[in-house]
This record gives C-alpha cells, structure tokens and sequence, in this order.
C-alpha cells in the first residue's frame, strides 16, 4: 500500500538534540531559576529532617539507658565501672550518650524536635508543590511555543514533502511526539534538579555523620553509573526504533481509515488486516525491546542499593557498639543512605525516559528543519486590482530531474477568456495549475500575472486572486453556512445565500433539518459527492476571485446538474479568466481556447470546432468519448 513508509531516521545525536530541547525553554529563563529555588530550598530541608529524627531517637534511647543507670552516681564513674567489670564495649556505648543517671527522657526537648520535623517536611512539601507548579507552567509554554512552531512549519513546507512523507507519520510527529516530549520534560526537569540537590545534599550529611559510612555508599556509585550508561546505549536505539514504526503504523491506519469505502468495496478487509499486522509486529517488537532494556535500570540499581544497604547496617552497627556513633546517627545514616540511592535509581530511571524523549525530539527537530518553500520576494510586488492576463513563457518542469513533464511550454490566456486544458492522464495538466497556484516552482521560464511573474509576487497574493475548485471536494468540520464562506468570511448572508442559489446548492440545504447551520464532519458526512462538490463550487463563486480554475468540477455530479453547475459557471465566467481542466470534453465546447497536452508541452490549440475540423490529437481524443471502446492504437483518455 502507498504512503506506508516513514521517513528516513538519522543516527541519534544525543547531546545535540538534547541541547536544542533544552534551549526551548529559554524565554522562560526566570521560572527555571525559580524551580531551581525551591528545589535547593526543598531538598534542604528535606536533607535535614532525618538528622533531627535521628536527634529525636537518641533523646529517646538516651532517657531510656538514663532510666536504667543509678541515680546520683555520675555517668563516668558508672563507665569506669563498667570497663572494670570487662565490658569495655557497653562501656563505650555508654560514654557515648549524653543519658543522665535517673532521668528518663525529656519529652520537652522530644516534643519540639517533632514538632520541628513536622515544620521541615510541610515547609518541604510546599517548596516542592510551588516547584512543580512552576516546572507545569514552563513546559506547558514550551510546547505551545513548539506547536505553533510545527503548525507554521506545515505550512512553509512545499507539496513535495507531503507527497514523500506519510500523513500519519506527518500526524505522529506533530501529536505524539510532542505529548512524549511534554512528558519527558515535566518529569525529568524537576527529578534532574531535585536528584542531583539530594545527592550533593545528603553527601554532606554522610559525612558530617560518619566518613566511613559514607565512603561505603559512594563506593556504589561508578558501579550504578557504568551500569546505567552500558543499558542506556542499547535502550537509545530501541527507543529511535519505537517511535519510528509508531510513525508508520500511525501512517497505515490513516491511510486505511480514510480509504474505508474503497477496502470495503473492493473486499479487501482481510488484506488490510493482514498488511497491518507486520507494521503492528514490528512496533511490538521495538516497543518491548525499549521497554525491557531500560526496565533494567531500575531493578539494577535496586539491588545495588540493597548491597549497599547492608554494609551501611553491618558497618554502622559496628560503630555504635564501638561508641563510635550514636544510634540515632545510625538511623539518620541509613536514612540518608536510603535517599542517596533513591535519586540514583531516579537519574537511572530518568535516563530510560530522556532516551524516548530525545528521539521524539528527534523526530519533531527533523520536521522543523525540513527544506521549506523558497522564501518570498523581500520586496514583492502587489496588483491592485487584477484583469487576470495569465503568460506561461518558456516555461520547463519536473517533479524529479531524472523525469521531466513540462518542457518549454508557453500560451497566453487573455482577461475574461476561457481555456481549457485536455489530454491524457499524466500528461501534466493539473500539474499546470499547480505552478500557476505556485504549489510548485518552475524550473525556468516564467508565468505572469497581468505581466508581472509570480516569483515576484507572495505566494498569497497569487493564491488570493484564484478561485479554485478540484476534482476532489474538500470539506471541513463546520456548518454548511461556514463552509460556503470559508473564502470569504466577512461575506453578508444576503451574499451567501445568493451564491448557493446560483449554484444549486440552496435547494437540497433547505431540506436539511439544521438547513445552513447543519454541522458538517470533516468528509462530508451524510451529503452525496456531488452535493459536497456543489458546496465547494458556491464557496469559490462566493470568493469572487479574478482567475478561477476547475479541475474536473463537475465529475461528481449528475448530468441534469451539470448543466444547471455549466449555467453557473458562465455566469461566474464572466469577466474571469478560467482554466477548466476537464475529461468530459462535452463539457469544454464553449471554451474559448483549447490547449491539448501531451507528455508536458502543448501539440494543439484552437477552438472546439477549430480543432475538430483539424483531424488531429484533440480529435482523436473526442471521438474516443463518443465511438466505443478505446482500441489499443489509440490514446488513452
């Protein structure tokens, strides 16, 4: 199936795209300062809250060994008994303390180290919530400023990029990977932040406590680091790969979506299905991979920490026996080992997500750099008012250079006059229109509007003084009424409504329920092709435009109606340059030149009669319509 393809990936460059996604947040330079606030103002006092519990604990522990000693016998002389009596290491312990002999604990100073806790972990969590608040704020603007970068992108970038590149993939880029993208940096800029504090942090407080101990939990680290770094290399290209078949599955469903009559017409059901579960395969298989390789990390860096865990719990319950540490620091100690290890899971974890944001930005930074359109004249010229004396000069072209279509074309279409393009399929007609629309630019010569070359002017400007009407009826979601006035928004009802009555379109509108204010779906919903075509036909009258193209406007309609949409046309005619591409050469006979095309370049022109009395190609073509089958001498229509 065509259009199934996603785009070529690059290798990942990591570093680079991963400066370019940080330099999106730039214009909010002042939040990120603020995040950075009150992350070190939360970690800090996040940090410092277990060593006050740990101050709690030897409160506690202190008044319950100082309930047990003798009263009124000083503690030292009760150590130095002890050491008489052989037991040096409870002696130790003992001298350690600060218990009173016959005093129990002091629930005083207990009282208002809690309550001192309790102030630190709500002052903590209120940095943290004004943190997070502010994180949402700035890569909300982030993405709104990256999204409106997309949007305006789509539409600087030519039609050969959406002719190459798949519409689902198109679509993938421009929703799914800007969400993941907004995921990554909701999570990772404050998980970076507050990770790293707490590691520096709680670093500080290991060694304020004990050198030893804490030497024992950094041993761990450049262990989970070449851990992280080995999984994280293979888990990028995962990553790449998974959002890269979520692209072309993205693409098949879209285009099998949107092409649902014709699978279903042509009983091709069981194809489709078939042909999905490949794509579908090949996006399991990625998915998983990333999936499981990163999912490495966490479990890990888990089993790291729980070694580190028990050394910290061996080596510090060593140290209390020795009255090398208290008990509570003990405590404080296992705490702080337990979120140092925390936010290195997270940074290991964090990495798994920045693998897949990276490549959605990839992919994101891949459409923005996109060759664009050539930029427009820096001084471009502006008709004021258009006659529409339409020149193509010498005019040369080519979707690709190894297959050119036109080759040194030129005709003139005077103001008012009608032309009408014929000729076989792929002989370049519509490919005509299209560098009058500048959808494409030449390749050499030159079309002119009222003598002066469209490359001269904006692309809008040239857009702005075409009607155009294709074969294919396009509708957006909206009422009927805004559809009419799509081209023309600040036109009057009585306007509107005089363009549906010149076009048929007010007679079947009127039997609707809603009438004009029907909601129409984006393909059409209910009404008939050629209803939707009579809709866009209205909508072109109504734009009044100086130059009006049809291609094949009328294909889609009975012939009762043609004749009534032919009546119209006439009418809008008038005073209009019109190029009328058409199958149906009936419906051309009033043309005021026919140009015949075949293989890009002009091999006849002249009237209808003129051009039948001549014998030649346009003849062929037209007794073809009228004679019987095509034979194989002759040209195809």
């Amino acid at each position: 199936m065509p259009g199934r393809g996603a785009p070529a990936v690059k290798p990942a460059n990591f570093a680079s795209s991963a400066g370019r996604l940080l330099r999106l947040l730039s214009p909010d330079t002042w939040r990120v300062a603020a995040v950075a606030v009150c992350a070190v103002v939360s970690v800090a006092l996040a940090v410092t809250a277990p060593k006050v519990l740990g101050d709690a604990t030897n409160v506690i522990f202190d008044g319950v060994i100082g309930a047990s000693l003798e009263p009124g016998v000083p503690k030292e002389a009760q150590v130095e008994a002890l050491r008489a009596s052989g037991q040096t290491q409870l002696a130790d312990m003992l001298a350690a303390m600060d218990a009173v002999p016959g005093e129990g604990i002091n629930f005083g100073t207990l009282g208002t180290l809690l309550l001192g806790v309790l102030a630190i972990y709500l002052a903590s969590f209120f940095f943290g919530w004004a943190q997070a608040r502010v994180t949402a704020r700035i890569v909300q603007n982030a993405m709104y400023r990256l999204r409106r970068d997309v949007d305006a992108k789509l539409f600087r970038l030519p039609m050969s990029h959406f002719q190459r590149e798949s519409r689902g993939d198109v679509l993938s880029r421009v929703t799914n990977d800007i969400d993941n993208l907004a995921q990554t940096l909701s999570q990772s800029i404050t998980q970076v932040i507050t990770s790293v504090l707490t590691i520096l942090g709680v670093l500080g407080m290991m060694l304020w406590i004990s050198p030893l101990l804490a030497l024992i939990a950094v041993a761990t680290v450049p262990v989970s680091a070449l851990v992280t770094v080995l999984i994280a290399r293979r888990s990028q290209v995962q990553f790449k790969a998974q959002w890269k078949t979520t692209g072309e599955v993205n693409g098949y469903i879209e285009e099998m979506f949107t092409g649902q009559d014709v699978v279903k017409a042509f009983g091709q059901q069981d194809r489709v299905v078939a042909g999905f579960a490949p794509a579908n395969d090949r996006l399991y298989s990625s998915t998983f991979r990333a999936q499981f390789v990163s999912g490495i990390i966490m479990p890990v860096m888990m089993f790291i920490s729980n070694l580190n865990y028990v050394a910290v719990a061996v080596v510090g319950g060593i140290q209390v026996a020795g009255g090398a540490l208290s008990i509570g620091g003990v405590q404080a100690f296992v705490q702080y080992s337990r979120q140092f290890s925390q936010p290195l899971g997270q940074l290991g974890g964090l990495i798994n997500m920045l693998q897949s944001g990276v490549a959605s930005a990839e992919r994101v930074f891949g459409l923005l750099d996109s060759r664009e359109e050539s930029p427009d004249p820096a001084h471009p010229v502006v008709l004021d008012q258009v006659r529409g004396d339409v020149a193509f000069r010498h005019v040369s072209f080519s979707y690709t250079p190894q297959a050119p279509l036109i080759r040194d074309l030129s005709f003139e279409a005077k103001p008012g006059r009608t032309v009408a393009i014929v000729g076989p399929t792929g002989a370049g007609k519509t490919t005509l229109v299209n560098l009058l629309m500048r959808f494409y630019d030449i390749d050499s010569g030159e079309i002119t509007i009222d003598g002066v070359s469209t490359m001269e002017m904006r692309r809008d400007d040239v857009r702005r003084c075409i009607g155009m009407v294709l074969q294919d009826a396009w509708l957006f979601e909206g009422t009927i009424r805004e559809n009419l006035s799509y081209g023309a928004p600040e036109a009057t009802e009585e306007q509107i409504m005089a363009a549906a009555r010149a076009t048929s379109v007010d007679h079947f509108v009127r039997s609707l329920p809603e009438g004009y204010d029907t909601v129409l779906p984006a393909d059409g919903g209910s009404l008939s092709q050629g209803q939707r075509q009579l809709i866009t036909i209205a909508r072109a009258w109504l734009a009044n435009p100086s130059i009006l193209v049809l291609d094949e406007a009328t294909s889609s309609v009975d012939t009762r109606t043609e004749v009534a949409i032919r009546q119209a046309m006439n009418a809008l005619r008038e005073a209009r340059t019109s190029f009328v591409i058409a199958h149906r050469l009936s419906t051309i006979r009033d043309a005021d030149v026919i140009l015949a095309v075949r293989d890009g370049k002009i091999v006849e022109q002249g009237t209808h009669a003129d051009l039948l009395e001549a014998g030649g190609f346009y003849a062929e073509l037209y007794q073809s319509q009228f004679s019987g089958p095509v034979t194989a001498d002759e040209p195809p229509e």
